[in-house]
């Protein structure tokens, strides 16, 4: 048997090393897609949850020093209080395919989970619900969306066989986005948005006021505390945060928001082209020509990624996901795009999971969080 040992890691140099390891471990699988450093070592040592969240980072090493694996052990003491738990969370976790190395790693964040007075450990997740989560455990052939996780299918086989359990499972589909809504949902858009004097805003016009576009964020939060699972409201530092990552991405082209009369936001439709395959020429770098790659695809409508959906909740179950549903059908229609890959939504979520039976589509992923009490 091979011996490994882990290690944890604290200097700005380990962190790089850290960050690289996936760029080595999927060197040969079409289907990964890896994130920009610059944006893993923000995320690792400057992100706006960790003014208040505990993080441990390790590297598994093999007898000869290289890096064969790493896990992050995180604790969000908000989540924590809010739902009345002692969770830790795990999350960039990758390793080769030997259970050994998945073992340490596992049972040295658990190690110090219990040691923060933890009774339970999840993942893999990220500190709060922006981040990437959800361990792959079917679509394996297909391309993931920019901010989801791709993993070996050996991944899930190895925590189920360290006591991980499910807890929750997300799904995502592919759309044909060319093929207009169904006449119905055109005709309750025009009636909903005559009752109540609604219209369709310009993103470019918020773009341009900070305090409107951090509202815009307080109103999301707002919007999915009561339906997203293990959701965690922003912090305005988080919001500020979100804010200036992706606000400049937005365009009017692919998304949508509507406002009332008094020029208050009621609901929102928010879609990004799809650089997954940009992603995947950058190689984790903007520079010296990876940024080309990024604005092409920024640029190429044909498949887009549908991030957000929702309502002020005050909006909420009447119906109004026919006005953004309806006015982004007509965008797509404009913009050529053939396909759409809506974001990860938990499963037992019949009002959101169930919205895509109206149009022609497919499962395209599915991911899942593990849970293991400690």
């Amino acid at each position: 048997m091979k011996k490994y040992a882990v290690r944890e890691i604290l200097s700005r140099k380990e962190i790089k090393t850290f960050i690289r390891f996936p760029e080595e471990l999927y060197r040969d699988c079409p289907q990964y897609v890896p994130a920009l450093r610059g944006d893993q070592m923000h995320s690792l040592t400057k992100a706006a949850p960790l003014a208040y969240c505990k993080r441990k980072l390790w590297l598994a090493f093999d007898g000869d020093g290289k890096v064969v694996g790493r896990i992050c052990g995180m604790i969000n003491p908000r989540y924590n209080e809010l739902y009345g738990t002692k969770r830790a969370r795990f999350g960039w976790f990758d390793m080769i395919d030997d259970f050994e190395v998945a073992r340490l790693l596992l049972e040295t964040a658990e190690e110090w989970a219990r040691s923060e007075g933890m009774t339970e450990i999840h993942g893999p997740l990220y500190y709060n619900t922006l981040g990437k989560q959800g361990m792959l455990v079917e679509g394996f052939g297909n391309v993931p969306v920019f901010n989801t996780l791709y993993n070996f299918p050996y991944y899930n086989d190895f925590v189920q066989r360290l006591g991980y359990a499910k807890e929750c499972d997300w799904v995502e589909n592919k759309m044909v986005a060319n093929m207009d809504t169904p006449e119905k949902v055109h005709r309750i858009a025009g009636m909903l948005m005559e009752k109540y004097r609604l219209h369709e805003g310009s993103i470019d016009r918020l773009k341009k006021d900070p305090e409107r576009v951090r509202n815009f964020f307080r109103v999301y939060s707002d919007s999915f505390s009561q339906t997203v699972h293990n959701f965690i409201p922003f912090t305005e530092e988080e919001i500020e945060e979100e804010a200036s990552s992706v606000m400049r991405f937005l365009s009017d082209k692919v998304s949508c928001i509507v406002l009332d009369e008094n020029e208050e936001l009621v609901a929102f439709g928010i879609a990004f082209p799809d650089i997954s395959r940009a992603l995947q020429k950058c190689r984790g770098r903007l520079f010296p020509f990876g940024w080309i790659h990024l604005l092409r695809a920024l640029k190429d409508f044909r498949t887009v990624d549908l991030m957000i959906n929702g309502a002020v909740p005050e909006w909420q179950n009447r119906g109004i996901s026919a006005v953004y549903h309806s006015i982004l059908a007509r965008k797509y229609m404009e913009t050529g795009t053939e396909w759409a890959l809506s974001n990860p939504q938990i499963e037992t979520n019949g009002a959101a999971v169930n919205v895509w039976n109206k149009y022609g589509h497919e499962l395209y992923m599915r991911r899942r969080c593990y849970i293991k009490a400690l």
